[in-house]
């Protein structure tokens, strides 16, 4: 009898909870496949990745700051040179590695649920700790918030009408403070600011420090959601950039002709 409850404990999934603990994993799993297959079509099979004319541009996040050098190989994709940073910043964001850890390697599966690994190792060891790298993903993640900024600003204007709103602008608009509220509450970036201080009264800068660490603590603390908004609506936007520049759709607009 003991030898049959001990084998039963080792069993993968055993967990004395009831309610559905598979559906958070489930779900997180889905989603994040979903945006994987769906920015790697958009970034290197897609054509129509801006909507251009010659006063107006909405510029897919997936590309900005557009890099189309004339060298470039036809099947290379601008998004090759950009990607990259976003991609590493949230792969080793530590609420994504909760996230798909427990998704796709179910370590754990769930809180109190039998993980089928026997050993823990951290991430101590090859490949996980490539994960060290966030911090320095993170120093380029930054760079990307005012450059959205700047593209969002920039899609108000139509030279020769002045400014005006677009629904393209507005989501530009909203892609950018979601990815600014979800980079801002990285963790990493937060202990960089203050987080190693013992005293603000002893630091340079200390009112500067301490706002700068107030305001990045309120988006901290709500890291998930921002994760999962700004994840969701940067795909929204290309994906409606993507239909305006085929013709798909019309972007409805405040200036008086068309753009």
């Amino acid at each position: 009898m003991a030898q049959a409850t001990s084998a039963l404990e080792r069993r993968y999934g055993d967990t004395q909870r009831t309610d559905r603990w598979w559906l958070e994993p489930l779900l997180v799993g889905s989603g994040l496949a979903l945006f994987i297959l769906y920015s790697t079509v958009s970034a290197v099979l897609g054509e129509h990745w801006a909507f251009e004319t010659e006063r107006h541009l909405y510029l897919s996040p997936f590309f900005e700051p557009l890099i189309h050098p004339g060298w470039l190989p036809a099947w290379l994709s601008p998004a090759a040179f950009i990607l990259w940073a976003p991609l590493g910043f949230r792969t080793t964001c530590y609420y994504y590695r909760r996230a798909y850890y427990r998704a796709y390697f179910l370590s754990p599966p769930a809180c109190a649920v039998r993980e089928p690994a026997s050993s823990y190792k951290g991430e101590s060891v090859f490949p996980l700790v490539l994960q060290n790298a966030h911090r320095w993903f993170m120093y380029v993640a930054v760079l990307f918030v005012p450059v959205l900024w700047i593209g969002a600003v920039k899609s108000y204007h139509l030279p020769g009408e002045g400014f005006g709103i677009g629904l393209g602008s507005l989501m530009l608009t909203i892609n950018a403070f979601l990815l600014m509220m979800f980079t801002i509450g990285c963790h990493a970036l937060r202990h960089w600011v203050a987080g190693g201080l013992n005293q603000f009264s002893r630091s340079p800068f200390r009112r500067l420090r301490r706002r700068v660490w107030e305001v990045f603590t309120i988006a901290n603390e709500h890291h998930k959601l921002w994760a999962w908004t700004s994840l969701i609506f940067v795909g929204v936007t290309d994906l409606y950039i993507h239909l305006v520049a085929t013709g798909v759709i019309t972007d409805p607009h405040t200036w008086s002709g068309p753009i």
